[in-house]
């Protein structure tokens, strides 16, 4: 690394109750990049969200926003600091509409940039323009992620950290995710991503890492991911 990540994390264990899920991970996000988080089911990978998002508080280790400590800090200060989280199961407010879920978590970025507003929003995802006034139980599946998605830029982050944004969705949607996470990443916006389609996850994101029981086994560029195809495939089960 030659200059300052933009979010760092050094020697994470991560715990639930009995369980030793993350064993001394170390991981780091440049500013405006894009990285991939690799991995059979039950290998961690939500659990490094998760603990990056402060739902859960690692054991043990570091972890440093903009060159702040923030390890132990609630969910909502690390939103204010520029962290966007898109959690699996997208997690909308069923009983506000598509324009009250946007205002809900609306606000300024932590250095006072408003690059993503309603319109921007609404811009980035057609389908919801059309149902502005509808519930949010009355949405699809895709209509519900992309809200997910717009609801969490609103927050204007310097950081999204993204867990399985396509899963169970229909493959046109999935594309349409996987425009917008791009065009994301176009606008300067670093992304994580936990993903299984391998083929769009590289196309998106220039690092990638795969995790294994806790551990990661694998980091290098796109490049490198395909130069060990063996390997990556017989550790994503493919």
């Amino acid at each position: 690394m030659s200059e300052t990540p933009l979010l760092e994390a050094r020697g994470l264990n991560t715990y639930y109750g009995a369980s030793h899920v993350l064993r001394s991970v170390d991981f780091h996000v440049g500013r405006g990049e894009t990285v991939s988080l690799l991995g059979r089911n039950g290998m961690g990978k939500t659990t490094l969200m998760r603990s990056l998002m402060g739902l859960v508080v690692p054991k043990s280790g570091d972890i440093r926003f903009a060159g702040v400590e923030m390890r132990g800090w609630r969910p909502s200060a690390i939103a204010r600091a520029g962290v966007g989280f898109v959690p699996e199961g997208r997690g909308i407010f069923p009983n506000l509409t598509v324009e009250e879920n946007l205002v809900f978590a609306e606000r300024e970025g932590a250095d006072g940039r408003r690059d993503w507003t309603r319109e921007a929003v609404i811009d980035l995802f057609p389908r919801l323009a059309e149902r502005r006034t509808n519930w949010g139980n009355q949405l699809s599946g895709g209509e519900q992620q992309m809200l997910t998605i717009g609801r969490a830029l609103m927050s204007n982050p310097s950081l999204l950290l993204v867990d399985e944004a396509t899963e169970g969705l229909a493959p046109l949607v999935r594309d349409d995710i996987w425009r917008t996470l791009r065009l994301i990443a176009d606008r300067g916006v670093a992304i994580v991503v936990v993903d299984k389609n391998l083929d769009d996850v590289v196309k998106l994101c220039r690092r990638h890492i795969i995790l294994v029981k806790g551990q990661i086994v694998f980091e290098g560029d796109t490049h490198a991911l395909a130069a060990n195809d063996d390997f990556v495939r017989s550790q994503l089960g493919l």
